[in-house]
């Protein structure tokens, strides 16, 4: 990937800082499947237990969950733009469809502009993030 610029790499999800609390955990959630889908490579083995039972394998690095202002989440989302990175997006239309369909038509029916962004999801080197973040703070 073009935007790693370090061997150390980052995972990050960006909430706009107004959303209730299952939002930003429904949001996170969606956020980061994209990642994990666009980037099989992040997933580490499965998790056995002491009795040989077999867990879902997760992600190999942790995901840092970042708070903003919706101009903070648009600027990181134009920072991102100009950089040709592949991020994962939530806009407020989403939490009144029900399915991919919908979700995917309500995305193609606004321009990059009139997108009401709700959080967006990255995966790039460390520095690349800082710079795409920058401005917001650590999800509280």
């Amino acid at each position: 990937m073009e935007n790693i610029e370090s061997p150390i790499t980052k995972i990050a999800v960006l909430l706009r800082d107004d959303l209730e609390g299952w939002q930003r955990l429904n949001v996170t959630a969606f956020l980061v499947s994209g990642i994990a889908a666009a980037n099989p490579e992040l997933i580490g083995d499965p998790y056995v237990d002491a009795a040989d039972m077999e867990y879902l394998a997760v992600f190999r690095q942790p995901v840092l969950v970042f708070a903003g202002s919706k101009e903070t989440l648009r600027t990181a989302h134009a920072r991102a733009m100009g950089r040709d990175l592949p991020i994962s997006i939530f806009t407020s239309d989403l939490f009144a469809t029900s399915n991919d369909v919908d979700n995917r038509a309500a995305v193609r029916a606004v321009t990059t502009e009139e997108l009401d962004l709700v959080g967006i999801g990255l995966y790039a080197g460390k520095n690349v993030v800082d710079k795409i973040v920058k401005g917001s703070r650590m999800h509280p």
